[in-house]
């Protein structure tokens, strides 16, 4: 039965997959509006409609049916919990849309699950619709913590897409909860790492220092993920703080001591922030970027969501502008751009930034010095003092090689952060 929205969901996903753009996949048989309304499950398909998108995605019928609702709460997330598969996780938010009687801790259960499955997949509005309701069960059952677990998630999200004020209040609240009611290192350090983060977005230095600082003694001993994102955080920190050298320190220890095997995601992610840091170093190592991007290639082609072949895409394109490959920066930026983005906020605004440096360099330069100027006002607007300082840093020093004796129009005007 081809259900809303599971269908336009469904669609969407097999669409990405397949790197087809909205356009590509309608041709001229059916309008980007219509598909835009489809996945959004806004509308429901026709006949013809299932028939000319299962030919054109090389999909039988079956691949946009829903699966069967299982016929109580408690049996879907018994499903759910043992596998990992996108139909028992689309089955339980079906089901958890539908369940009117369930415990709350039932619920809750199901929310966190969710919750993480949205995450997963980069649907980042879903994921914090999930979190909202995560959080106010977690107040109805008094549970200290389910309380600190559903806010240090909620902090994250609302991170990730770029709300810093709420986000800060909440990693504030989930920290001083974890502390006051004497909970374990498993809820303190989440809620520290979530706080390190959001203090060093916000630009307060000082209190993301003394968190760190309390943070890596915390997990001491550990060879767990909690320890290599703890000695990420300081890493973070030190960078933000402009010591290169103990900024790489830590990520390299944290690279160094998480077995691939204990979590093979952050395995990549760390050498994705290890390529990044390369090259923000003076000068950039962008041998040591290649190397850290050939490390993950294998790995991805195994775990890659979105989020991380975007992340990927992003890195690759930096170090194409910084080897002044300006050709291949601009395909891949224009590749990104006609994807359904993924990128966290602060990734957004890197590829924006790439973005008006190319602008200046392919000639349009009044145009690119604008964007800067207004990624910069919006990300200090948005309370994100340290992204938006370094905005302004690659405004002046672009502004510098523009003006400066040596400007021609081969040099690379900036340095993306």
């Amino acid at each position: 039965m081809m259900e809303q929205p599971f269908f336009g969901r469904r669609l969407k996903e097999l669409r990405t997959e397949r790197g087809l753009s909205q356009a590509a996949l309608g041709g001229g048989e059916i309008s980007t509006g219509y598909l835009s309304r489809l996945e959004s499950g806004a509308r429901q398909p026709t006949e013809r409609v299932i028939t000319y998108l299962t030919t054109q995605l090389g999909v039988d019928r079956s691949a946009f049916e829903s699966p069967p609702v299982g016929s109580s709460l408690a049996q879907a997330l018994s499903i759910a919990a043992s596998t990992d598969s996108d139909e028992a996780m689309e089955n339980l938010a079906a089901v958890l849309g539908s369940a009117q009687k369930e415990s709350l801790l039932q619920r809750w259960q199901a929310l966190w699950l969710i919750s993480r499955y949205r995450r997963r997949r980069g649907e980042s509005a879903e994921e914090q619709a999930c979190l909202e309701e995560l959080a106010r069960l977690s107040e109805e059952l008094a549970l200290p913590e389910l309380r600190c677990r559903a806010w240090t998630q909620l902090a994250q999200c609302l991170r990730s897409s770029g709300d810093i004020t709420r986000a800060i209040g909440i990693a504030e609240k989930a920290y001083r909860l974890a502390k006051d009611t004497e909970l374990t290192v498993h809820d303190v350090a989440p809620a520290l790492l979530t706080l390190v983060a959001l203090e060093v977005e916000a630009g307060r230095l000082p209190d993301a220092r003394a968190h760190a600082d309390e943070l890596v003694p915390l997990v001491e001993g550990r060879t767990d993920a909690l320890r290599a994102e703890a000695l990420w955080a300081a890493a973070t920190v030190r960078l933000r703080h402009g010591d290169y050298v103990a900024a790489r320190q830590f990520l390299e220890q944290a690279m160094t001591e998480l077995d691939s095997r204990i979590d093979l995601i952050l395995w990549v992610r760390l050498r994705l922030a290890a390529a990044s840091l390369y090259l923000q170093l003076t000068p950039p190592r962008t041998e040591l970027t290649a190397e850290c991007l050939s490390q993950v290639e294998a790995p991805l082609s195994l775990v890659g969501t979105p989020p991380l072949r975007q992340e990927l895409l992003l890195i690759e394109a930096l170090l194409a502008f910084q080897e002044k490959k300006f050709d291949e920066a601009r395909a891949l930026h224009d590749e990104l751009s006609g994807e359904d983005l993924r990128l966290t906020y602060r990734d957004r605004i890197r590829l924006d930034i790439l973005d008006s440096l190319l602008l200046i360099l392919e000639g349009h330069r009044e145009d690119g010095i604008t964007a800067l100027k207004e990624l910069g006002e919006k990300a200090q607007q948005m309370s994100h003092i340290d992204l938006s300082a370094e905005i302004w840093r690659v405004l002046a020093e672009t502004l510098v090689t523009l003006t400066g004796p040596a400007a021609t129009a081969s040099h690379g005007g900036g340095r993306p952060s």
